[in-house]
């Protein structure tokens, strides 16, 4: 086959088998050089971009590569150092093998699991037999009944779907399978606002000093993105969000929290993803009436991401959450309804703020030359419906938005639904440079419109958003949510001498591995594995250096598993560890004693154990009061052991609590 080759020597051709090494199309170029560095020979598809080291294609021939008859490809080379002597000394070094270093960076990355099953789903909408339309036999199909694509337009606009999924946007774009060598690389571009430094053309100093159209970006048109990273939040369980508002409820301040949880794919959606929220963890913050001051970088980031690779379906970090709730003078039961059609939906300052933390947190892509493209990070707001309720609104920022915000072209304004561009500034310190902005809307007249953007655009131009909801049937991963929340000083505060006494209320020291346990023990344990299976439970017990690493990934496991109440044996791991033994011994140590007699009237209720001894003590002093006094009307009370309530009867009873005497 003929292979046309186009380098800084001219355009050759080539004619050469299909099943030939890439490396005798390497041997015919070289003869049309020279003065040439053959390690650093370079080939590509694209006059500019994607150039691949010929020593990392190795071994490839050239129909693996997607080379037909009749194909360009460009290639670039270094000139050897000119030698003093004059002399040219070749090197005799074979190239070297293909290694990590030399593979292209798309081909490095792991992606989620979720982006490996739908890369391995076909993604077709199956559609079912026309009774109009379809004139052949049951085992037949034709164009009225044969599968959609996941990207087809009248599908979507049927189902009321706005936005295409991650997956089902690559089908789009992605070339069919062929020999051709485009189809091999990847189809997303990532977005980028900045002037490039050093400029390709070469023939200027670079920004600020000099700028042409070569390195300067073009202008920019704000347009809906046609796809979306995510494409639903749910939340695990209710009381996950009932505990997040606790601390407003009780404070009148604002809250911030980053959602811990998982990816998974979603059937609303062709091709869809969603976000599975399974804890919120709190970082240090100082909440105000009408907002909060958060410290980033957070400094407990790194192991609360560890923490959550132990679970039993690992679990990251899938967005954040804050309150904006102000309840009414009128009635304090509702919300002041802020956010809606007439005011703004996400401010700009959260919109930036938005767009920073997904800059921060990249998706892996194998779609991607830079193995990375946009950000599946989630912003939850929870503020009020319009009958004065509090709900969850869902939102992401566009990859436009995270580009101007890297390219520090826009900023928050007073009013919180405008965005404003900032200024050019080609200071050496601060350079920045501002292309023309624009955004399009339909006048009174329904006509599009194009208008400038400077000095400022409607927030909306950034945003998508993202539908939300919970379960039908709740299931998740840990059991409650009753510890106490971290970063709540004066609130909830957090300490390991409760934890001990929690654990001794629960007998946890006498739990036994499963084959020593004795019969009717299985309801202490299902107690005990409910109390463990809390996030904030268990990211404090990180923190108190009584377990090891190693621990804590069993600790993790083990209450994270689906069946913790319903295997017998599912917490002998976690009782045959050191760490859980040091606990137990510090819970023995610490555990308060136990009165040795039970309350005055002989009762022996498992209840008395939440009694203090003090009220026994002045029960029974009462008892000996009355006694002495020698009345018979007196002598027939009986003191209710729970409430101290002298009921005058002989029923089992008390009249007032309703517990038994």
């Amino acid at each position: 086959m003929l292979i046309r080759v186009r380098s800084k020597d001219g355009n050759f051709r080539f004619d050469i088998q299909p099943t030939a090494d890439i490396s005798e199309l390497l041997a015919k170029i070289i003869e049309t050089t020279s003065d040439a560095d053959i390690t650093s020979f370079t080939i590509s598809n694209q006059p500019r971009g994607n150039e691949v080291n010929f020593a990392g294609l190795k071994g490839r021939t050239l129909k693996n590569l997607g080379l037909s008859h009749g194909d360009l490809v460009f290639v670039g080379y270094q000139s050897k150092p000119s030698s003093s002597g004059g002399s040219e000394v070749v090197s005799e070094t074979p190239p070297t093998p293909a290694s990590d270093a030399t593979k292209r960076p798309w081909e490095l990355v792991t992606e989620d699991t979720v982006d490996t099953y739908w890369r391995a789903q076909s993604g077709m909408l199956p559609r079912g037999r026309d009774a109009r339309f379809c004139k052949h036999g049951a085992n037949g199909m034709c164009d009225y009944c044969m599968p959609l694509e996941p990207y087809d337009a009248a599908y979507h606009k049927e189902h009321n779907i706005k936005h295409l999924s991650y997956h089902a946007y690559l089908r789009k774009i992605t070339p069919k399978a062929s020999a051709s060598a485009a189809s091999t690389l990847p189809p997303l571009t990532p977005l980028s606002y900045k002037v490039k430094v050093p400029c390709p053309a070469g023939g200027h100093a670079p920004w600020p000093a000099g700028i042409c159209t070569a390195c300067q970006p073009s202008a920019i048109t704000l347009a809906s993105q046609p796809l979306r990273m995510v494409d639903h939040l749910e939340i695990a369980s209710t009381d996950i969000i009932e505990r997040f508002l606790q601390a407003w409820r009780n404070t009148g301040l604002q809250r911030f929290g980053w959602l811990i949880g998982r990816y998974e794919p979603y059937d609303k959606v062709p091709m869809g993803v969603k976000a599975v929220v399974e804890a919120i963890h709190e970082p240090p913050q100082e909440g105000e009436l009408d907002g909060l001051t958060l410290g980033l970088p957070w400094e407990d980031e790194a192991r609360i991401r560890e923490l959550g690779k132990f679970v039993t379906t690992p679990l990251t970090i899938v967005g954040y959450i804050f309150t904006d709730l102000d309840p009414t003078p009128e009635d304090r039961t509702k919300n002041v309804y802020k956010r809606h059609p007439g005011s703004f939906y996400l401010s700009s300052l959260e919109a930036i703020f938005a767009a920073t933390m997904q800059k921060n947190n990249p998706t892996v892509s194998r779609s991607s030359p830079t193995g990375q493209f946009s950000s599946r990070l989630v912003t939850a707001v929870l503020t009020a419906t319009e009958d004065g309720q509090v709900d969850v609104s869902a939102y992401q920022v566009s990859e436009q938005a995270v580009a101007m915000v890297e390219a520090d072209m826009i900023e928050a304004s007073v009013d919180p639904g405008i965005v404003r561009v900032k200024e050019e500034d080609r200071s050496q310190n601060s350079a920045r440079y501002v292309p023309d902005v624009f955004f399009t809307y339909k006048n009174e007249y329904g006509l599009e419109v194009k208008k400038s953007a400077k000095p400022s655009f409607p927030v909306e131009y950034l945003m998508l958003n993202v539908t939300h909801g919970f379960p039908h049937n709740p299931s998740p991963i840990f059991q409650t949510t009753r510890f106490r929340i971290e970063n709540r000083p004066g609130l909830e505060d957090q300490r390991v001498e409760q934890v001990m006494s929690t654990l001794a209320s629960l007998d946890a020291p006498n739990v036994h591995d499963s084959r020593t346990a004795r019969p009717g023990e299985m309801q202490k344990r299902n107690e005990l594995a409910t109390y463990l299976s809390d996030w904030h439970l268990v990211a404090f017990l990180g923190t108190t250096q009584l377990f090891s690493q190693e621990d804590m990934k069993v600790l993790v496991q083990t209450v994270s598993r689906p069946d913790l109440l319903e295997d017998p044996s599912s917490l002998d791991p976690l009782l045959a560890t050191e760490g859980w033994h040091t606990l137990m011994t510090f819970t023995r140590e610490s555990a308060p004693a136990r009165p040795s007699s039970s309350a005055p009237g002989g009762s022996t209720s498992q209840m008395d154990a939440d009694i203090p001894q003090d009220v026994f003590d002045q029960i029974a002093a009462e008892e000996a009061a009355r006694g002495g006094a020698g009345s018979s009307s007196e002598s027939s009370l009986r003191i209710c052991p729970h409430c101290t309530f002298a009921n005058e009867h002989n029923r089992p009873d008390c009249d007032v609590c309703g517990l038994p005497l």
